[in-house]
């Protein structure tokens, strides 16, 4: 038997010698022609376009869900990544055909009609949702959208649902946009240019927030799927990597942590109540109430201004840690804190310190001519979105005709982010700018909350010591807040 076996793999190894003298092409094609180009330029090229699901610049950097996964996959090649912005739908897939970019990554739906195009295997779910402005009477069914004047993006599986719905219903009409972001499409049903429109439901509940004039509607048609697109003219290596790939992060559950994070819930930029954070107060915030003092010591910030600041970038835990990688009590990120100095971002004590010096830094940087307090909430806001956006917010007002150095003006501007008219005329670019405005009216509600509950305590506290009557005796009440 085991004369047998060893004829056997003598044999096997002279076949396998002979087919490498004989067809070299063919197996270096197997195992390497695919992936050497980009391992040798040592950078992944994609195509992208610019939205809170795809790609934007944050203010901690780059974000954006297919930005984050796109760049563990890059990572698990072994290359760096290097991404570029379209405007259109098509504008990604064309420069995908032509080897512009490896790989495209824009929230494309699966079409295996799209010609010249392979597809990854789904990522995640892309339901169609009809959305609407407030005010019309309620739309409910197909039926309903009959008159209305709605509007998709071009390319999108959007458009696709809306042309199986008209065989059903000949009187079914739309307008296709082309290079527009959903937020420039649901602002067009905001201020009445549509009455509707056809989204995705993620990227809804991501936008909704910053458009309260526009309204769910129904689901339309089946659901479809996300997916990475690849040139079909170009060697299968990278796909069946991307699949690899995809397939690990699912295994491990990476996939849905991430999707999670991005969508699991639309509200998290939402005011909490002021129950639960005084709740939060009186359970967590003492055991951090020294080091925030310690810092308002060191920078000459209000102590309950960095306490307000701290919960809401991580509610005051320690270990806190966001999609892109920003963590600890005050959210700094790896950058920010190297550069100020603070080598352990889960150590509460320096993250207070660091995140209070940070701010005092993006303070520093703002124009003196801008009056308090409207220079501290600009400075929570380019905290939030990231200075060079504040920048361009200010600019943005300018434009309008309103005042850069005052913050409701700014405050006003900043949304305008999100949209191709106004966003295309600034530096940086898009941002989710409605975020930094709702983010600066927390603070400042925390932080008045903090000021109401301090004064109250003081009072109480006075109130008990004039009703000892002379005693020495400790007064048995609740234990204070601060």
């Amino acid at each position: 038997m085991s004369k047998l076996l060893t004829r056997l793999r003598l044999a096997l190894t002279v076949l396998l010698t002979l087919a490498t003298l004989l067809c070299p092409a063919q197996l270096a094609l197997r195992y390497s022609d695919g992936l050497d180009p980009i391992r040798k330029r040592d950078f992944l090229q994609v195509a992208t376009r610019n939205g809170p699901i795809t790609f934007y610049a944050g203010g901690h950097g780059p974000t954006g869900f297919e930005y984050e996964l796109m760049r563990r996959f890059a990572h698990s090649l072994g290359v760096s990544l290097a991404v570029d912005s379209d405007t259109r739908i098509g504008g990604v897939l064309d420069d995908v055909r032509s080897g512009k970019a490896d790989m495209g990554a824009a929230a494309l739906s699966l079409d295996p009609a799209q010609p010249g195009i392979r597809y990854s295997q789904p990522i995640l779910t892309l339901q169609p949702l009809v959305v609407y402005r407030r005010g019309l009477p309620p739309v409910r069914t197909l039926d309903d959208l009959v008159g209305l004047r709605i509007g998709v993006i071009a390319d999108s599986g959007n458009a696709e649902a809306l042309r199986t719905q008209q065989q059903n219903l000949p009187g079914l009409g739309w307008r296709e946009a082309d290079g527009l972001t959903i937020a420039d499409l649901l602002e067009m049903v905001e201020r009445d240019d549509l009455d509707a429109a056809v989204v995705y439901t993620h990227q809804f509940k991501l936008n909704r927030l910053f458009f309260p004039n526009v309204e769910r509607g129904f689901a339309l048609g089946e659901p479809m799927s996300l997916a990475w697109a690849f040139a079909a003219n170009q060697p299968i290596d990278l796909l069946d990597a991307a699949n690899e790939f995809l397939q690990s992060q699912r295994r491990h559950g990476r996939l849905d942590e991430l999707i999670g994070r991005y969508f699991g819930h639309d509200d998290y930029l939402e005011y909490v109540g002021a129950r639960l954070f005084i709740r939060h107060v009186g359970t967590r915030l003492p055991r951090f109430l020294p080091y925030f003092k310690e810092a308002a010591r060191e920078t000459g910030f209000d102590w309950r201004l960095l306490a307000a600041l701290g919960f809401q970038e991580s509610h005051w835990k320690p270990d806190a840690e966001s999609p892109t990688g920003v963590r600890g009590l005050m959210m700094l990120t790896r950058p920010t804190a190297r550069e100020i100095g603070i080598d352990n971002r889960l150590d509460p004590r320096q993250s207070v310190d660091g995140g209070a010096r940070y701010l005092l830094q993006v303070k520093q940087r703002l124009s003196e001519d801008i009056p308090e307090p409207d220079r501290t909430w600009m400075a929570l806001a380019a905290y939030n979105v990231g200075l060079g956006h504040l920048f361009d917010a200010q600019e943005i007002a300018q434009l309008r005709g309103g005042d850069p150095d005052r913050w409701a003006d700014v405050r006003e501007a900043l949304p305008l982010l999100q949209e191709r008219e106004w966003y295309s005329r600034v530096h940086h670019g898009y941002a989710r700018g409605g975020e930094p405005v709702i983010y600066v009216r927390n603070v400042r509600r925390y932080y008045e909350i903090l000021k109401y509950v301090n004064r109250s305590q003081q009072q109480f506290n006075q109130l008990g010591e004039r009703a000892l009557d002379g005693s020495t005796a400790p007064l048995e009440t609740v234990a204070p807040l601060l």
